[in-house]
C-alpha cells in the first residue's frame, strides 16, 4: 500500500463514512428513525480502529512511516491515539443510538443523522492532530475537530442554553486558536521552520531564546483551552451543562486525547532544549487546574456541571505527568488518558440513559433514591465515579498511582502531594452524588421520570466502558506495554513518491 494512503487510512475511512451518512440522511423520510445511519458511523469507526492496527503492524515491520512531504508520520505513538479515539467514538455512538428517540413519538430528533456525520468528521480532525509533525497540519486537524464540536455543543436546537453554550464555545475557541496560530508564527520566527524536527534544530541553535519561550507559551495557551486546563477553562461548565450528555462524554475525552498527543510531541520532540522553562509552566497549570476544578465542583448541584469541573481537575492530574522524565511522561499521559476516557464516557452515557434528550434528570435532587428505580444503571454510575476518585481495582486508581509515583520518582514530590490532597477533596462531591443515589429514599422528582428501557446497543457500550474501567485497574499491563511503546519518534523523511505535476 502506498505510504501516503497508509498514513491517513483511518482518517480516510472516517471521512468517507461521514460523507456517506450526510448523503444518505436527506434520502430518509422525515418521520423515519436515523439509527441505520448511526450503525454506518459505528462500522466506520470500527474500520478506522482496524486500520490503526494495520498501521501498527506496518510500523513494526518497517519503522515509522513519513508521508505527504514529511508532514504526517505514522509511528506507535500516533497509532495509540488513533486506536483510542476510534474506540471512544465507537462506544459513544453505540450509547447514543437511542438517545435521540423519544419513548412516545418514536424518532424525536429529525436531524440526528447530522450528529453521526459530525462525530466522524470531528474524529478525523483529532486523528490528524495526533499524527502530524508539522504545526500547520496540526492546526488543520484542530480546526476540523473544533468546528464539529462547536456544532455538537449546540445540538439541542430550540433551547436557549444550547445556543448560548455553542456560541460561547465558538468565541473562546476562536481566541484559543488565535493564540495557537501566533505560537506557530513565533516558532517560525525563532527557528525558520514549523516542523517538529526543524523547530528542535532551530531552538538548539537560536540566538533569540526568549522568542522560543514565548512561542511555547502561546502554544500552551491554545492547547490548554482544548484540554480545559485552568485558567483556560471558563467555557467548560456552561458547555458541558447545555450540550447533550453523549456529546459531553465525547468532547471531554477524545479532543483532550488529541490535544495531549500534540502537546507530548511538541514538548518532547520539538522543544526539549527549553524543558526547564515549560516544565515550570506546566506545573503551575497542573496545580491551578486541580485546585480550581475540585473546589469548583464542591459548589455544584447540577451533575453535568459538577463533572465539568471534575474534568478540569482530571486535566491537572494528567499535566503532572509532563513534568517527569520523557518515559514517565509518555506512559503516564497515555495510560491515564485511556483510563479517563473509559470512566468519563461511561458516566455520561449513564446520565444520557437516565435523562434522555430532554434531560429531566439534572440536579443532585433528581438522583435521590435512584438506585431503587434503576439499580443497574446506578451500579454502573457508582463504578465510574469510584474510578474517577481513584479507588483500587479501577483504572482511575492505577492511572493516578502511575502519575503520582512518576512525579515522586522524578523529584516533584510537591506536585504529587498537591495531587493527593485534591484527590481527597474530590471524594466529597463524588460520594455526595453516590449518597443521593444509594443513601436516601426515592423522591417524587425521580419517581415521575419517564422510564427509558436500556437498548442493547447502549447496554453494550456501557458494558465495554465498565469492562475497560475494571480491566485497567485489575490487569493494566497490556495497556502499559502499549503506552510504553508509544514513543513519538523523531520525524523521518517521507517514504512516498511526490505526486507528478
Amino acid at each position: 500500500m502506498p505510504a501516503n494512503l497508509l498514513a491517513i487510512l483511518p482518517e480516510l475511512l472516517l471521512t468517507v463514512t461521514g460523507i456517506v451518512v450526510m448523503m444518505a440522511e436527506p434520502l430518509l423520510p422525515p418521520g423515519r428513525s436515523r439509527q441505520p445511519l448511526g450503525w454506518v458511523a459505528i462500522l466506520g469507526s470500527v474500520a478506522a480502529g482496524l486500520a490503526a492496527v494495520y498501521q501498527l503492524r506496518a510500523v513494526d515491520a518497517s519503522g515509522p512511516i513519513g508521508a505527504f512531504y514529511a508532514t504526517v508520520q505514522v509511528d506507535a505513538f500516533s497509532v495509540f491515539f488513533h486506536l483510542l479515539i476510534s474506540m471512544i467514538v465507537a462506544v459513544t455512538l453505540l450509547g447514543s443510538l437511542e438517545y435521540f428517540e423519544t419513548p412516545v413519538t418514536g424518532p424525536g430528533v429529525t436531524h440526528a443523522g447530522e450528529y453521526f456525520a459530525l462525530v466522524c468528521f470531528g474524529a478525523t480532525g483529532m486523528m490528524f492532530m495526533s499524527c502530524s509533525v508539522e504545526l500547520l497540519m496540526v492546526f488543520i486537524g484542530l480546526e476540523i475537530s473544533s468546528i464539529s464540536t462547536y456544532i455538537l455543543a449546540g445540538f439541542r436546537k430550540g433551547r436557549a442554553t444550547a445556543s448560548e453554550s455553542s456560541i460561547k464555545y465558538f468565541l473562546l475557541g476562536s481566541f484559543a486558536t488565535a493564540f495557537f496560530l501566533y505560537g506557530i508564527a513565533l516558532c517560525f520566527g525563532a527557528t525558520g521552520s514549523t516542523t517538529i524536527a526543524g523547530i528542535a534544530a532551530g531552538l538548539a541553535a537560536t540566538k533569540t531564546p526568549a522568542l522560543g519561550w514565548l512561542a511555547v507559551a502561546m502554544v500552551l495557551v491554545g492547547l490548554g483551552f482544548k484540554v480545559s486546563a485552568a485558567p483556560f477553562h471558563v467555557w467548560t461548565p456552561d458547555v458541558y451543562q447545555a450540550a447533550p450528555a453523549p456529546v459531553v462524554g465525547l468532547m471531554s475525552t477524545a479532543p483532550k486525547a488529541a490535544a495531549f498527543a500534540v502537546l507530548l510531541r511538541f514538548l518532547l520532540n520539538a522543544t526539549p532544549s527549553l524543558r526547564p522553562h515549560w516544565a515550570l509552566l506546566i506545573a503551575v497549570l497542573a496545580v491551578a487546574s486541580m485546585c480550581v476544578g475540585n473546589l469548583g465542583a464542591l459548589l455544584q448541584r447540577d451533575v453535568k456541571r459538577m463533572l465539568a469541573y471534575s474534568s478540569i481537575a482530571q486535566a491537572g492530574y494528567i499535566l503532572i505527568a509532563f513534568t517527569g522524565s520523557p518515559a514517565d511522561a509518555l506512559a503516564g499521559v497515555c495510560f491515564y488518558t485511556a483510563a479517563y476516557a473509559a470512566m468519563n464516557v461511561g458516566a455520561f452515557l449513564v446520565i444520557g440513559q437516565l435523562s434522555g434528550f430532554s434531560e429531566r434528570v439534572r440536579s443532585l435532587d433528581d438522583f435521590t433514591g435512584l438506585a431503587l428505580k434503576r439499580p443497574g444503571l446506578s451500579a454502573l454510575l457508582a463504578l465510574f465515579l469510584l474510578s474517577l476518585i481513584g479507588i483500587p481495582f479501577t483504572g482511575g486508581f492505577f492511572g493516578k498511582f502511575y502519575i503520582f509515583s512518576g512525579a515522586i520518582h522524578d523529584g516533584h514530590t510537591g506536585l504529587a502531594v498537591v495531587g493527593l490532597i485534591n484527590s481527597g477533596i474530590a471524594c466529597f462531591y463524588y460520594l455526595r452524588l453516590l449518597a443521593s443515589v444509594y443513601g436516601r429514599p426515592l423522591t417524587d422528582s425521580v419517581s415521575h421520570v419517564p422510564y427509558r428501557k436500556l437498548a442493547p446497543p447502549a447496554a453494550l457500550a456501557l458494558a465495554v466502558a465498565a469492562f475497560a474501567t475494571l480491566a485497567l485497574g485489575i490487569y493494566p499491563n497490556p495497556l502499559l506495554h502499549l503506552a510504553e511503546r508509544a514513543v513519538p519518534s523523531a520525524p523521518v523523511a517521507t517514504t512516498s513518491v511526490p505526486p507528478a505535476h
